[in-house]
């Protein structure tokens, strides 16, 4: 009976619980990530086996806090499939913003960089975008959608997201709020359109990776030069390179982003995944 009773009060305070907890291993991650991303044969491995430690803390928190049997948004049916076609969609949005930002003039030079940078970086970023995906579209969306429903839950994740990105040293209030309009919407269109972390995460991963792994331009404000396989300077106007913040400030991010998230919503829609406020009991 008392087990019972602790289960209950421990579920009932789940968001908390999960938030507080993904919040820490998220800064805890970056922490370490950031120390030991210079070197590739540490940061490598080390974003790897974080990407695993994450997944594994988020089932095992989810079923002991939430009770739930099963994790649906973590299933292993169509990990690879789910997790290829978002590598597929933010290389390849993330690539055009980049080479939309070179037709218009915005390149002022192009070199080659490192690819033992390029290999740190990766580990880097798969573990960014595992930790923030469980954390803002696992945790912070997931529940908050079941009070106020897919779009209010959709719009004040969104920005609760891009705030998160107003501490990075070369923040502006453009670039936090582009950040919000891209990569929040972005990725939690992602999440509803298949009810899966493994589309977001994939996507996630690819478009920070593209940015900073091999073009090596800024990232969302991060004062840390990024270690790419080239080193992109870019010159310009900040409406079209993104300033210091990097490319994910510039107007033509809007632009490339604003397609993507009305299919995937649109899906979403069609499927039937798009769910109601809950009724006040």
């Amino acid at each position: 009976m008392v087990r019972t009773k602790e289960i209950g009060q421990l579920r009932r305070y789940r968001f908390p619980v999960l938030l507080v907890a993904f919040t820490v291993v998220m800064l805890v991650n970056a922490v370490i990530m950031q120390l030991v991303s210079p070197v590739a044969l540490l940061a490598l491995p080390l974003g790897v086996g974080s990407v695993i430690v994450v997944v594994a803390g988020y089932r095992k928190l989810s079923r002991v806090v939430e009770q739930r049997a099963d994790i649906p948004e973590l299933t292993e049916a169509r990990v690879w499939s789910q997790l290829g076609r978002g590598v597929v969609l933010g290389f390849g949005l993330s690539a055009l913003l980049i080479l939309l930002i070179g037709m218009f003039g915005g390149w002022q030079d192009v070199t080659w960089g490192s690819i033992w940078g390029c290999l740190g970086t990766a580990g880097l970023m798969a573990s960014v975008a595992v930790a923030e995906e469980v954390l803002f579209r696992g945790v912070l969306f997931r529940i908050m959608e079941e009070r106020t429903g897919t779009v209010i839950a959709l719009v004040l994740s969104s920005l609760i997201f891009g705030l998160t990105h107003s501490i990075n040293a070369d923040a502006t209030l453009w670039g936090v709020l582009s950040i919000a309009l891209t990569g929040g919407l972005l990725t939690t269109a992602a999440y509803v359109a298949t009810r899966s972390l493994w589309l977001s995460i994939g996507l996630h991963f690819a478009w920070n990776f593209t940015h900073a792994g091999i073009f090596g331009v800024a990232l969302s404000g991060s004062a840390d030069a990024s270690q790419g396989l080239l080193r992109t300077t870019l010159s310009g106007p900040a409406a079209l390179t993104g300033g210091a913040f990097g490319p994910e400030a510039s107007l033509l991010a809007l632009l490339v982003c604003v397609v993507p998230i009305a299919v995937l919503l649109r899906r979403a829609a069609r499927t039937g995944r798009i769910q109601r406020r809950a009724k006040a009991a």
